[in-house]
């Protein structure tokens, strides 16, 4: 498969653009409060990094998909939480200081873990003229890629904190932009096979979407976290960054697989309806405790 320039160039800068404004809303203390009150963290990274991807082994294996869609849903179980998570589990009345501490530390984690788990999604379903291993080289290209634009956003906070609040918005908005580009161009790019497969697909990702957010919210609240810590969690996990799984599956540097890009493609456009679902029902079945004041001891 030739690289294709516009993959080549466009992908890493809507990335960079995006990271950019996640690292415009994260600072140092956001990674300091995991030691204040690493119990929420730790339970809702147990569920991101070790419930999820062996879930979505299952799922990928109970709806028989194809090698490289299988991979791509791996791909996506790997990724961390997207920023968007903040803003509905806000809407939700969740724990907004949990979520954007789980965003900061997932992202930094998963540069580490999203390599491990494709790699081994791609000897077991792929055979091995098929696959392409995230080689360490390029697992360092993707460090770089997605960490650095998050260091020069944190950097700007911490010097211009009134102009990151400002560029906070505008930036978010045009990673909104850039998410649909990316989707789009995930469809164009294999179109033929999007077609084919968007059925199949279509319920493996539901699926995973849904078995994601569930997790998220009872796992938490099994193991006593309060109602808002759950919310923040179900809607951490819930809310992948497709974005950053659709860079990696598409970019020449790294998968190059058009078709491993189509799950995390249509989840992202699922994802944000049933959050609002999910938003909506917990706050019709639970309403009158989410509008008491928050005790000072359960803040995360």
């Amino acid at each position: 498969m030739t690289a294709d320039p516009l993959l080549t160039f466009f992908l890493p800068a809507a990335l960079g653009i995006i990271m950019l404004g996640l690292g415009l809303s994260l600072s140092l203390a956001d990674f300091a409060r995991v030691a204040k009150f690493p119990k929420p963290v730790l339970i809702g990274l147990a569920c991101q990094l070790l419930l999820l991807p062996l879930a979505c082994f299952f799922l990928a294996k109970a709806f028989g998909l194809a090698p490289a869609l299988a991979v791509g849903l791996m791909l996506l179980a790997a990724s961390p939480g997207g920023t968007t998570a903040n803003l509905y589990s806000h809407l939700a009345h969740g724990d907004v200081a949990l979520n954007i501490t789980l965003t900061a530390v997932n992202s930094v984690i998963a540069i580490l873990t999203m390599p491990l788990i494709v790699n081994l999604s791609l000897a077991y379903f792929m055979s091995a003229d098929q696959a392409i291993p995230l080689q360490f080289a390029k697992v360092v290209q993707v460090f770089v890629i997605v960490l650095g634009p998050v260091a020069i956003g944190m950097w700007l906070r911490s010097r211009f904190p009134g102009f990151a609040e400002r560029m906070q918005k505008p930036v978010k908005t045009v990673s909104a932009l850039f998410l649909l580009l990316i989707i789009v161009l995930a469809m164009a790019k294999d179109w033929r096979t999007f077609v084919d497969y968007a059925p199949s697909v279509g319920g493996a990702a539901l699926a995973f979407n849904l078995l994601s957010m569930a997790v998220g919210y009872c796992v938490p609240r099994l193991l006593k976290l309060n109602l808002r810590q759950a919310i923040a969690i179900a809607m951490e996990i819930g809310i992948h960054n497709g974005t950053l799984a659709i860079a990696l599956a598409l970019s020449p540097a790294l998968l190059n697989n058009p078709t491993m890009a189509i799950p995390a493609a249509i989840y992202s456009l699922i994802m944000f309806v049933t959050a609002a679902l999910f938003g909506l029902w917990v706050n019709r079945v639970h309403g009158a405790e989410l509008a008491e004041p928050v005790a000072q001891g359960e803040r995360a």
